[in-house]
């Protein structure tokens, strides 16, 4: 797995863009669907929470330069490797694993994506 280094402004740059994305994929699919996600953000923090009250976390870990999430399926680290946020065991992209995680938690299909 490649991983790239990055200075602490290009780590910032690149995880306040994911966290703008999922703001945003929130907001669409609250629109565009019944879902009801609330999505609270505080700092480098967003929390998802469901209509059957689970959560999703994600947040900015900047001394590592990685992103967390804490859903029911486990808690996951990310890298960005210079095109995507990748899992740092399975090398899996973090927007696939959030809308995964976010269709099992919501009982219904999401999409989140890089930009919407």
């Amino acid at each position: 797995m490649n991983r790239i280094v990055m200075t602490d402004l290009e780590y910032q740059n690149q995880a306040e863009s994911v966290l703008k994305a999922i703001e945003k994929a929130c907001d669409r699919l609250n629109d565009e669907s019944d879902v009801d996600i609330d999505n609270q953000r505080t700092g480098g923090m967003i929390t998802l929470t469901f209509s059957n009250r689970s959560q999703i976390i994600i947040n900015l870990q900047k001394p590592l330069q990685e992103i967390w999430m804490a859903a029911r399926a486990g808690g996951f680290h990310y890298k960005f490797n210079g095109e995507q946020w990748t899992d740092t065991k399975d090398a899996s992209e973090f927007f696939a694993n959030l809308s995964r995680y976010a269709s099992e938690q919501a009982g219904q299909p999401l999409v989140f994506a890089a930009s919407v």
